[in-house]
């Protein structure tokens, strides 16, 4: 076990740490520049609805893989983590061709909603970010079938990334109504 764990370090962190730095870098990059000037391309308005899908999508399999692993149901559980990560691959895709296109929308409500809007969005946001090497490396560990380590990286990465993509969902519902396009 020791040693599987020492390859998995050596081979999968270098990964983890670049996948993470990469992906947090660009999301931070893009929230500073200008949006794009004009009218927004037709296909462009709609991935803000797309992300909010995908983030559904994510929940109900992460939701499923969870309970096919209660019913030691390996295989299952697999599959559905794998869907997991394409629908969040294609997410992350979207969101980054969104937010380069298109300009920050503020959020137009006030009072008690505009106070669990935010602390919402900031929960999100904070966590979307550490969950990026929780799930790789729950994922690294789960592939090279290191259940004990797995299950660490799991106790914090399931209830983490279920979070997030529930929360996606509920900030697209909340801001939607805000957009300018």
């Amino acid at each position: 076990m020791k040693k599987l764990w020492e390859t998995l370090k050596k081979h999968h962190i270098r990964t983890v740490i670049i996948i993470t730095i990469i992906v947090n870098v660009l999301i931070v990059a893009l929230s500073a520049m200008p949006g794009y000037a004009g009218t927004l391309p037709v296909w462009v308005q709609g991935l803000p609805l797309l992300n909010a899908v995908l983030n559904s999508f994510t929940f109900v399999f992460l939701l499923s893989a969870l309970l096919a692993i209660l019913k030691r149901k390996i295989t299952l559980h697999q599959r559905f983590i794998y869907a997991a990560f394409s629908t969040t691959s294609v997410f992350l895709v979207s969101y980054v061709i969104f937010h380069f296109m298109a300009e920050s929308t503020p959020y137009g409500g006030d009072g008690l909603l505009a106070g669990i809007y935010y602390f919402i969005l900031i929960t999100h946001i904070i966590l979307a970010a550490v969950i990026v090497p929780l799930a790789l490396m729950s994922f690294f560990t789960g592939i090279k079938d290191m259940r004990a380590v797995h299950r660490k990286w799991v106790r914090w990465t399931m209830p983490l990334w279920l979070y997030v993509s529930f929360t996606g969902v509920v900030v697209y519902v909340m801001i939607s109504p805000y957009y300018s396009f």
